[in-house]
């Protein structure tokens, strides 16, 4: 990427964290909701069926990992606000680089969720929660957690640019959340029915909670390969796609 493209993606970066200073209470609203989610799950509903040890040593891990495949309707009202607006085609009319809107709109959804990772984070050491491995692994595991969601922000990117329509971020709504909860995020696959822990076995946010369990808990690295081929995989399709939708926006 060349300077001028640099650049460029810095003003709309610049430009959305903007619009923090404008909205805190968005902001803090996204940072809360999956701390509530983790109380919830942690104190209220819990029970941590087929799951060895310490609820919690399973639950934050999984959480976090949770916490990175939701957030994906923040990203698409934004863009589709934009798209709505006309705010992208007067950014197109200008000489800026192709892409440096959603370069932008990536880039601060990414500060945002390592900010809200953090937030988790802490609220998990709170609730009891230490990790066994050693900082590099540690640090791995947040690396892992953050590729994750990088790939995933391309998916609600490209979704956001064929809907359109703030509207039509509901239909996605409604697919998120079975997803997201379709993991071994919250319970071990092996209380679940053969067939459908066959499936949640293989859901791309189950790799990466399984990994950074792996990497919290000191028992080695047999399941990152598969936490970083998904996330690869996804941004191999879901990256060109959206940026391949921008370019027609005009056309």
């Amino acid at each position: 990427m060349s300077t001028y493209a640099l650049t460029d993606s810095w003003t709309m970066t610049r430009r959305e964290l903007a619009h923090w200073a404008r909205q805190p209470v968005r902001v803090v609203v996204g940072l809360v909701f999956p701390v509530m989610l983790l109380l919830m799950f942690g104190y209220l509903i819990g029970g941590g069926r087929g799951v060895e040890g310490e609820y919690v040593d399973y639950l934050v891990p999984g959480m976090l990992a949770l916490t990175m495949a939701f957030g994906l309707e923040g990203t698409m009202i934004a863009v589709t606000q934009d798209l709505d607006k006309g705010v992208i085609d007067r950014f197109r009319s200008l000489p800026m680089a192709n892409g440096a809107v959603l370069v932008g709109r990536s880039v601060a959804d990414m500060l945002q969720s390592t900010v809200g990772l953090g937030v988790l984070v802490g609220v998990g050491f709170a609730l009891g929660w230490r990790p066994d491995g050693g900082p590099g692994a540690f640090v791995g595991a947040l690396g892992l957690l953050l590729f994750f969601r990088f790939a995933m922000l391309w998916i609600g990117i490209f979704l956001a640019l064929v809907a359109g329509k703030p509207e039509m971020v509901q239909a996605v709504q409604i697919l998120v959340w079975p997803v997201g909860f379709l993991s071994n995020a919250l319970a071990a696959p092996a209380s679940m029915p053969d067939w459908l822990g066959t499936v949640v076995e293989w859901n791309p946010m189950s790799r990466t909670a399984t990994a950074v369990r792996d990497l919290f808990g000191g028992l080695g690295t047999d399941h990152v390969w598969a936490a970083v081929a998904w996330p690869l995989a996804l941004l191999a399709v879901f990256f060109p796609l959206a940026v391949r939708r921008f370019a027609a926006l005009s056309k």
